[in-house]
């Protein structure tokens, strides 16, 4: 029995998710698979509004993304303070990243700032022709 109140989160689960939250930014691929194959859900958010795609697509881990996104995660999900993954490995040049996103159809213009003002903002030319060409 949990020694937690009704509005207080069970410590037990609070471990399991930032352990589930770390393998995204990790990139612990197959690892985070087999959670999501037992039940944790794609689109799971830590308290920031962080998704496990944000999470993995700021630190560069493109399989990890291609793997949520086939799994069902929304790759145009907002964290709370408006930002897309998309616009994140935009800022951080995850070329790879971008492409995956991309392929499972991410927005640039989604968030704010969105994909395609931090592509124009920081002159990735690169980025801006590939949002043309979807």
């Amino acid at each position: 029995m949990s020694n937690t109140t009704p509005d207080e989160p069970d410590p037990d689960v609070v471990d399991l998710a930032t352990m589930i939250f770390d393998l995204a930014r990790t990139g612990a691929t197959d690892s985070l698979a087999d959670y999501l194959a037992a039940g944790v859900p794609a689109n799971l958010t830590n308290d920031s509004g962080d998704s496990l795609v944000m999470l993995a697509a700021y630190h560069g881990h493109a399989q990890t993304v291609e793997r949520l996104a086939a799994h069902g995660a929304d790759v145009n999900r907002l964290n709370d303070r408006g930002q897309s993954p998309l616009a994140g490995a935009v800022f951080k040049g995850e070329d790879a990243v971008v492409r995956t996103l991309v392929a499972h159809g991410a927005d640039p213009a989604a968030g704010r700032p969105s994909a395609l003002d931090a592509a124009r903002m920081f002159e990735k030319e690169q980025y801006l022709r590939l949002f043309t060409q979807v």
